[in-house]
């Protein structure tokens, strides 16, 4: 292991150059642990919510509920209890740390290959008192924690580091994300012997070197629990589709695409929205594999006639995924395709989604509405139900009855009832709708909006007093009202129900790593000045090894907000068509997902091809 720190923190450089005074690693008193910059004594956290009131992160009646329910639990931390009504993590420790006159930072792991501060506390202990050290500096190891005021905790971390410590505020979110990079790091290491990126040309045999039975587990289907080793024994086959899918978690990639050709079998992953090849196996192997994802799905393998549908619940080195299995025959072979979904990934603060200030203002209003239809628009992969989730999460689960009927339920939310549509028996969005309402909600959410029945039962729920939140597949926000009206909901009905909609699509990132600056082109100078930005420079990626020589690391989204006023309801009644009602919207100040996606190129964080490559049409 090396000693080294590779945790890469952001903070500011007034923090970075706030040192605090040596303090001797000799036995001190409680009291002499650490002294807060300025002189100040440790605080409580008591006025934490009024500093949260104060930066518009809660309102008053949060607040109250939150002091009403610290009453009856005075053991409870005010902390937790925000966190359980949904309040952002990294603006209520930020605020934390100011009142603690402590640096904030969030926590990006980077290279991480060890840790001794790590090992010599162990992840456990880490993961059960929500520390982490993040790096040593002068005499001291700098441990980011989650709690300010437990003294008793650092004066622990003193005598178990050896070493003075200084701590800083960090999100708990951070801390368990790298604590899980470490552990599957650490695993990968010790199964493969090292996490060096397998190239395409390396043989079938050095794949299944590395790759052993439990490096995937199946933890359950249905209502079965399969043990993937008792199951298939040492089969190469369990060992490559193993590999297959150890290594695109890793890889951080979406979906895996198994596509048999006439004299190969061709495997790919779609990364940032990319499709990338990767290592393929024999040819001769290609049923094999298929038969094993079968297995793995609890489907017919003897079917390979008609298209099945399957779901498996595997453990990839101690992370719960759920991965959506589909096949199809082709005229070579069947082909499959797995849809990753790891909780971790949805886990995402709406203010971290990449919305402008006003956009984010602006949608925040909508989703705090009493009542009204909220659509979130978009093809698939472009992030809907992210938004839709980081929406709920924005909202008081204390105070609010929140159900939602989805198809399927892809991520289990807490504090939130979710309702898994199954059309087969009659449990429809339009079903699941109509038993909802029974349930006393306050805020509905419906996977989709895909026909005229569920359009109507939504638009009555909304009229009754319920806020409903929903998706509709269309390129623009306009386009989801004339998309109602087409179904056959009548429009003077989508007027007085429908309060805003958003439309989004995802762009890859330019990689922090390699981000370089050039002098503007005259194609994107064409496009940046017809949305009225005038630059000379333009930052692009140049291509590293971080970024597979893209220029692109991770993705944002850039978003089209339509919010209904009296004169939109007026023109919706007359059923405009979708031209001249998104000219109307326009004009009364809707920003269009291109003019928002050059706003990002503005700042440097994605590129106008980027930009055009999702929103040609």
């Amino acid at each position: 292991m090396s000693d080294d720190l590779h945790f890469d923190v952001n903070h500011t450089p007034a923090e970075r150059g706030a040192e605090n005074l040596p303090i001797s690693t000799s036995q001190v008193g409680l009291s002499d642990i650490w002294r807060p910059e300025g002189g100040t004594s440790l605080m409580t956290v008591r006025d934490l919510g009024r500093v949260l009131q104060s930066e518009g992160v809660i309102d008053a009646a949060q607040l109250q509920t939150a002091r009403a329910s610290q009453e009856k639990d005075p053991a409870r931390r005010i902390e937790d209890i925000f966190r359980e009504m949904g309040v952002s993590e990294p603006r209520m420790q930020k605020a934390l740390a100011g009142l603690s006159h402590l640096p904030f930072e969030r926590v990006e792991i980077g290279g991480i290959e060890g840790n001794k501060y790590i090992n010599k506390l162990g992840l456990k202990y880490c993961e059960d008192h929500d520390v982490l050290p993040l790096r040593f500096a002068g005499s001291r190891v700098v441990v980011g924690v989650v709690y300010v005021d437990d003294l008793i905790l650092l004066d622990e971390l003193r005598h178990k580091l050896n070493h003075s410590v200084k701590p800083v505020v960090v999100t708990r979110g951070d801390i368990t994300a790298a604590l899980d990079s470490i552990r599957g790091e650490e695993e990968a290491r010790d199964d493969t012997g090292g996490d060096e990126a397998l190239s395409s040309e390396m043989s079938m045999d050095e794949v299944l070197e590395g790759i052993d039975e439990d490096d995937v587990e199946v933890v359950e289907n249905d209502d079965d629990n399969l043990d993937l080793e008792k199951m298939a024994g040492e089969s190469p086959v369990i060992r490559y589709v193993n590999y297959l899918i150890f290594n695109a978690v890793k890889e951080g990639a979406s979906d895996i695409h198994i596509e048999p050709q006439e004299k190969k079998l061709q495997v790919r992953y779609r990364i940032d929205g990319i499709m990338y090849n990767t290592t393929s196996p024999p040819a001769q192997m290609k049923n094999a594999i298929i038969s094993r994802l079968k297995i793995m799905a609890n489907l017919d393998i003897a079917e390979r006639r008609m298209p099945q549908d399957g779901r498996i619940r595997a453990m990839v080195h101690g992370r719960k995924l759920d991965l959506r299995l589909s096949t199809l025959p082709m005229v070579s072979g069947e082909k499959a395709v797995m849809r990753i979904l790891d909780t971790r990934s949805i886990q995402v603060d709406l203010d971290d989604l990449g919305m402008s200030h006003d956009c984010l203002t602006q949608w925040k209003h909508q989703i705090a509405q009493p009542n009204g239809i909220v659509l979130v628009t978009g093809p698939t992969g472009s992030g809907k139900t992210t938004t839709l989730y980081a929406s709920l999460g924005k909202l008081d689960r204390n105070k609010l009855n929140i159900s939602t009927a989805e198809d399927p339920v892809e991520y289990h939310l807490s504090g939130i009832n979710q309702t898994q549509t199954h059309a087969s028996i009659g449990m429809t969005f339009a079903a699941a709708l109509r038993a909802l309402l029974r349930q006393d909600p306050d805020v509905i959410m419906v996977g989709e909006i895909r026909d005229k029945e569920t359009a109507t039962v939504a638009i009555e729920a909304s009229l009754t007093g319920h806020l409903v939140l929903s998706t509709l597949h269309t390129n623009d926000a306009p386009s989801a009202i004339t998309r109602l009206v087409n179904i056959g909901v009548e429009a003077y009905l989508i007027g007085s129900a429908i309060n805003g909609v958003i439309a989004q699509r995802l762009v890859r990132k330019i990689c922090n790593e390699c981000k370089t600056e050039r002098d503007i082109n005259p194609m994107e100078a064409k496009h940046l000045s017809a949305a009225g930005i005038d630059v000379d420079k333009v930052m692009y990626g140049a291509g590293c090894s971080k970024c597979r020589d893209t220029g692109y690391t991770g993705r944002l989204g850039i978003y089209e907000l339509l919010v209904i006023n009296d004169e939109l309801r007026d023109m919706i009644a007359r059923e405009p068509n979708v031209t001249e009602f998104r000219r109307q919207c326009l004009e009364f100040g809707m920003v269009s997902l291109r003019a928002d996606g050059y706003d990002k190129v503005s700042r440097g964080l994605t590129t106008v091809e980027e930009v055009l490559r999702v929103t040609e049409s």
